[in-house]
This record gives structure tokens, C-alpha cells and sequence, in this order.
């Protein structure tokens, strides 16, 4: 049975979460408010169901609840942070506002992050750019879970990209994606659901498609080689470039060397270009033009990126956000297993 619960409370209760892990309360906020945008806007891949994991990986000392923090190395316009294996909304909230700052300045803001941790919803950050008028960018690699085009086996990371732009009438454009068919969190959630996956999503151990979610080894790129040359190239511009690689010593056999999560955020001054309101109105008229294009056979309608998170938003925030029995179970033990006071609306799930 699935429970519907207000945006609010499970907010709060990912901060009691956290808090109890060792967060400081404002981090703990932040972490909180992450997962829970993602829940609003139906990517619940990336939502509270990653709660448990991420207690599993404090233990682990993969995740730092209390991390130093460290910029390495700075210019006008870019900015490289060391993370201390931070959790991911931390750091990148924190390297996004230096990003848009330097904007300000500049023009552009670009901030290269490694040694962090899963960084949640990339498309949070974008926004986070685009309600400052400006264009957002955002991705990130890890040690590979995506078979490379070709390959039957984990060869890259199924690294997510988003695009951020703002709009004047309509709302603004965000474009929040993995280079896989679907992001590792949707196996979370089938799994959650105890419902099969699709054909075409995984392959498994001995690199045979699958429908169980359980099976999972192996994602499979979107659009064959091309999301499969994006992933590697997204790993080519973060963990290489921080001097930092994820990915080559894992498959070399040497997963001690494969260090953690690495990513980059951008900031674009639109103003520096043209006019703000122009731009704004110039992308209204570009939703527009494609949304009123002739329609193909069986499509009532033509969305435009964030369009369908947008919706869901709408209908969560006036009915709540929906957790399938698997999530409310992995919640109730993360309670108990902290010691923190189970809610009612979480006790009688």
C-alpha cells in the first residue's frame, strides 16, 4: 500500500534523519531539502528511498557527515573543491552559489568538485542558477555502473547532465537527465515496488538483458553509442581533469585506486549577452513554437524539458508525496535504527 505523505513532514523528518547521523542542522536541512524536491517533482529515484543507503555509506566512511571542505584552487572565473567525501547537496550547493557569484562577476562561474559523494537531483542545482537569471549546468561521474556501446559489462558511469534555462510566461527549461536509459535510482524504486523493469533498461551478471530489478549488474546506454560517448566524455571533463579518475583504475583491477564521485557546476551570466527579459521572452517564444508543432500519430501533446516534473509537482503538492511499502519500510528502520521519534503518518504506513 502506498502512503501520501505532505512535503512538509517529509522534510522534516529526512532532517531528524540526518541530524541523527551527525549532520550539522544546516547541512542536515540542505540533504533534506534535496531529496525532497526530487520527490516533489516524481524523481523519486533520487528521493527519500536514498536515505538508507547513504546511512549505510556514513558506516562505510564513504560519506563524511562532518567534512573539511576545501577550495584548492581559484581564478576569477573557476574554482576547484576538494569535498572531503561531503555529501553531494553540501558541496555542490555550496560550489553553485560560488559559481553564480563569479558569474556575477565575470560572466561565468565554472566549479570542479571532486572527492564528493551522490549529489542527488542534478537538475536542483541548475535551478538553483536559473532563479538567478542565469543558465545552469550540471553533471557528474562516478566508478562505472553503464555498459560502454558494445560492451557487455560496467565500463563508464551513467553520468546525469542537466541544463537549466529561465523562461518569462512559461516555466523556466530544465533539462535533467542520465546518459543511461534509466538512472540506477528507478531500479531502487521497482525495487520498492516489488514491479519488473523494462526490456532494454539492464543487463546482468553474466551480461544477459533482464526484467528483474534485483538482477541489476549492468545499465545500458540511451541512443546506444551516443549516450555511451557522452558518459565518457562527462567522465574526461570531472574525475580526469580534477586529477581525480574514477573510472580507468577500477577496470585496470585496481578498485583501491578508483576514487570517489567527482562533478562540475556551471553558472552563465545571461545578462553579460543580452537582455535578461529579452532572453526570457525569446525563450517563450521558442516553447511555443515547438509546442505547437503538428503533433505525430498517437501524441496528444508536445512537452518541452521539465514539463512532466513540473505537472507532478503541482498534483504532489496538493496530495501529497507518495511512498511505496518498500521506501516506508526502509524508513522505519532508519528511525529505529537511530533512535529517533517514528511520525505518525511513517508508523501507521
Amino acid at each position: 500500500m502506498t502512503i501520501h505523505v505532505d512535503r512538509h513532514a517529509l522534510q522534516d523528518f529526512a532532517k531528524d534523519i540526518f541530524i541523527a547521523a551527525g549532520l550539522p542542522p544546516a547541512d542536515a536541512a540542505v540533504e533534506a531539502e534535496v531529496l525532497v524536491w526530487a520527490n516533489l517533482r516524481g524523481v523519486d529515484s533520487h528521493g527519500v528511498l536514498r536515505i538508507p543507503s547513504y546511512l549505510d555509506a556514513i558506516k562505510k566512511g564513504n560519506m563524511n557527515p562532518v567534512p573539511d571542505i576545501q577550495v584548492v584552487q581559484e581564478t576569477a572565473a573557476l574554482a576547484l573543491i576538494d569535498a572531503d567525501y561531503a555529501f553531494g547537496p553540501v558541496v555542490t550547493t555550496m560550489a553553485m552559489a560560488r559559481a553564480i557569484a563569479k558569474a556575477r562577476e565575470v560572466g561565468i562561474g565554472f566549479v570542479l568538485i571532486r572527492n564528493t559523494s551522490h549529489q542527488g537531483a542534478m537538475g536542483y542545482y541548475t535551478t538553483v542558477a536559473v532563479q538567478e537569471g542565469m543558465v545552469g549546468l550540471a553533471t557528474v561521474s562516478n566508478l562505472p555502473n553503464m555498459a560502454p556501446y558494445g560492451a557487455r559489462v560496467r565500463g563508464l558511469h551513467n553520468s546525469p547532465i542537466s541544463i537549466g534555462v529561465p523562461a518569462q510566461r512559461h516555466e523556466s527549461l530544465i533539462l535533467d537527465m542520465a546518459t543511461s536509459v534509466a538512472a540506477h535510482g528507478k531500479i531502487s524504486v521497482a525495487i520498492d515496488k516489488g514491479i519488473d523493469i523494462p526490456v532494454g533498461w539492464a543487463l546482468d551478471e553474466e551480461g544477459r538483458a533482464t526484467t528483474s530489478p534485483t538482477a541489476v549488474a549492468t545499465l545500458l546506454p540511451f541512443g546506444g553509442y551516443k549516450g555511451s560517448d557522452l558518459a565518457m566524455m562527462m567522465e574526461a571533463m570531472t574525475g580526469v581533469m580534477a586529477g581525480n579518475p574514477a573510472i580507468a583504475p577500477k577496470l585496470a583491477g585496481d578498485p583501491a585506486q578508483a576514487r570517489s564521485q567527482n562533478g562540475f557546476v556551471a553558472a552563465i551570466d545571461i545578462a553579460t549577452f543580452t537582455d535578461l527579459e529579452g532572453y526570457k521572452a525569446d525563450i517563450d517564444a521558442l516553447i511555443d513554437a515547438i509546442k505547437g508543432l503538428p503533433k505525430a500519430e498517437g501524441i496528444d501533446e508536445i512537452l518541452v524539458p521539465g514539463e512532466p516534473e513540473i505537472r507532478v509537482r503541482k498534483e504532489r503538492l496538493r496530495g501529497g508525496i507518495p511512498l511505496p511499502d518498500g521506501t516506508v519500510a526502509n524508513l522505519q528502520s532508519a528511525a529505529e535504527q537511530l533512535s529517533i521519534p517514528t511520525p505518525a503518518w511513517l508508523a501507521s504506513g
